[in-house]
């Protein structure tokens, strides 16, 4: 990549996340580990219908949708190939957007208000 590239892109980077809170997208940021693409999977099967944004920073992945997204355990558990804890979601969660709401089934990414 040249570095005029580099700059724009970045550029462009720095202005989305500037033009962040002007949006409704919601979803967890999750360190880079082995539940990382469990979640992604159940992001996608746990939400059908919604358009899910994975942005893979390679530390971390940022997993949005707007309004709403559900991560349920049952869902972790088969992409994993064993028993999870909902707890082990929220050790690995670097942070979130939107509110969240957890139960030991599953874990609610969302919004009361939208834009």
């Amino acid at each position: 990549m040249s570095s005029t590239t580099a700059t724009a892109t970045a550029t462009a980077t720095a202005a989305a996340i500037g033009q962040g809170y002007k949006n409704n997208r919601v979803g967890p940021v999750i360190r880079a580990c082995e539940i990382s693409r469990a979640v992604i999977d159940a992001a996608h099967e746990d939400n059908p219908g919604r358009e899910i944004v994975v942005d893979d920073q390679m530390a971390y992945v940022r997993i949005s949708t707007d309004g709403e997204l559900i991560i349920r355990r049952a869902t972790l558990e088969e992409a994993l190939g064993r028993p999870f804890q909902m707890a082990e979601l929220e050790l690995n969660l670097a942070t979130f957007a939107g509110r969240i709401e957890t139960t030991q089934d599953q874990v609610r990414f969302f919004l009361t208000k939208t834009l």
